[in-house]
Parts: structure tokens; C-alpha cells; sequence
């Protein structure tokens, strides 16, 4: 298992898309800290377009190669090697690259330019989101053998977590006003990962005051290191329920 994973993390990060959006993630980091003004500025700035980029890059990525290894897979099923240990090997072997990828492109300027708590969490979550959305391509691509399915399938999944979802979060809190909706609002930030890594950040830039109420209620929970503890325990379990689900399909499917 740890030679599968090897050759594919030391094949991943050869790869000229892989090379680009390190160079990307770079540029971008080292630009956003120079025109930026404050570190804290930069890193909301980097925030933003860490999660609307990483999502996608990772998603789309992860899912092609996945199509583009299923000779080396047929190849690797024939021998005296467990399915799971195969589709494991694969997952980690990218997942690891490209957050490899993004630690590099995005890390160095950060602790060089903007070293703190923040920018720590800002990694971390950076590399949460890419685990969580390499494991969604995982299982759009487990779920159909068809390439363009499968690609569609997990572009439709970005834009629902990236843009859809937080449309439909909006609509109830304005049509159920009226209500109470605080407690509500902090288990729909629980059912999106993109909004769970961005709520994680901001409290830590100390913008929960304007935020409202509401920003003062997750400053209660998620402010204290419990409720941190708590915030990448949900993105942890974020990775494990697509991976474990298209880890058990990809075990009972015909290849």
C-alpha cells in the first residue's frame, strides 16, 4: 500500500496541471500579501479565493485521474491486493499531492508574510477542504463508469457547495425571518464543509462582531478551542463518510 501510494504522489506532482496550480496558488499568495496592506487582510482575501479555487481544482482533478488510472487499477486488482487497499492507496496518494501542492503554493507565504493562528487555521482547513473534495470526486467517479458523468457529477457538487447552498441558506433565513433561526443556522453551517472552513477562519480575524447575533453564537461555540476541536471534527467526518461509501461501492462493483 505504501508503494502504490508513493508512485502515484511522486506521479501527481510531475504533472504539468499540478505544477501550474502550485505556481498559481503562489503568485497569488505572495501578491495578495504585498497589495494587501495588513496580514489580516490578505489572509480574508486569500480565504475567499482559497474556497471557491481548491474545491474545484481538487474536485475536477482528482476525478479525471481517477478515470484517466483505471487501466493501472484493473492492472493492480489482478494482483494479490485488496480492493480497498488499492482504492485507499489511490485516494491518499492524490489527496496528499495535492495538498502538498497547496501547502507549498500557499503556506510559504503565509508563514513567511502573515505567520499567526489564523494562517495556521487557513492551512488547515485548505487542507481538510482538499481531502473532503478529492474524496466527493472519488465517489462521483465510483458511481459511474462513464467519464463525462462523472465529471459532471462532481462539477455539480462544487457548485452546489460553493454557490448553490449558500442561495438556499439565504432564502430560509429570509423567509422564516420571524424566527428563531440562530441554532439553525449553526447545523446548516455543519452541512456544508466550504462554509464550516470559512466560519473556522473568520473567528479567528475577530470579524464575528459583525456578524450579528449570530456571529456572537459562534463565537460562543466554535470561539474556544472545543469548539475549534469540534469545527475540524465535522470536516473530519467530512472526509470519512464519501471516502468509507465509495471506498465500500468501489469493493462490490464490476471494473
Amino acid at each position: 500500500m505504501g508503494k502504490i501510494i508513493k508512485y502515484v504522489f511522486y506521479d501527481i506532482i510531475r504533472n504539468k496541471i499540478v505544477l501550474a496550480y502550485t505556481l498559481f496558488l503562489l503568485l497569488l499568495s505572495i501578491g495578495l500579501f504585498n497589495l494587501g496592506g495588513s496580514p489580516d487582510k490578505a489572509v480574508l482575501s486569500l480565504l475567499n479565493l482559497v474556497l471557491l479555487t481548491v474545491p474545484l481544482i481538487s474536485i475536477v482533478f482528482a476525478t479525471t485521474h481517477f478515470y484517466n488510472s483505471y487501466e493501472f487499477i484493473e492492472l493492480l486488482v489482478a494482483q494479490p491486493i485488496t480492493r480497498k487497499k488499492i482504492f485507499m492507496s489511490e485516494y491518499l496518494g492524490v489527496a496528499g499531492s495535492l495538498s502538498g501542492a497547496f501547502i507549498v503554493g500557499v503556506g510559504a507565504p503565509v508563514l513567511l508574510f502573515g505567520a499567526s493562528l489564523t494562517g495556521i487555521y487557513l492551512l488547515l482547513t485548505g487542507v481538510f477542504i482538499t481531502f473532503i473534495f478529492v474524496a466527493l470526486a472519488f465517489l462521483a467517479s465510483v458511481i459511474t463508469r462513464d467519464k463525462a458523468k462523472g465529471i459532471g457529477i462532481a462539477l455539480l457538487l462544487w457548485f452546489y457547495f460553493a454557490l448553490i447552498y449558500d442561495g438556499i441558506v439565504l432564502f430560509i433565513l429570509y423567509a422564516f425571518a420571524d424566527y428563531p433561526l440562530e441554532n439553525a443556522t449553526l447545523a446548516m453551517t455543519a452541512l456544508n464543509p466550504v462554509d464550516l472552513g470559512r466560519i473556522i477562519v473568520l473567528l479567528n480575524l475577530d470579524v464575528s462582531a459583525l456578524m450579528g447575533y449570530t456571529g456572537a453564537l459562534y463565537k460562543s461555540i466554535l470561539g474556544s478551542l472545543w469548539g475549534i476541536s469540534l469545527a475540524f471534527g465535522l470536516l473530519l467526518l467530512w472526509i470519512l463518510v464519501p471516502i468509507l461509501s465509495s471506498r465500500s461501492i468501489f469493493s462490490k462493483r464490476d471494473l
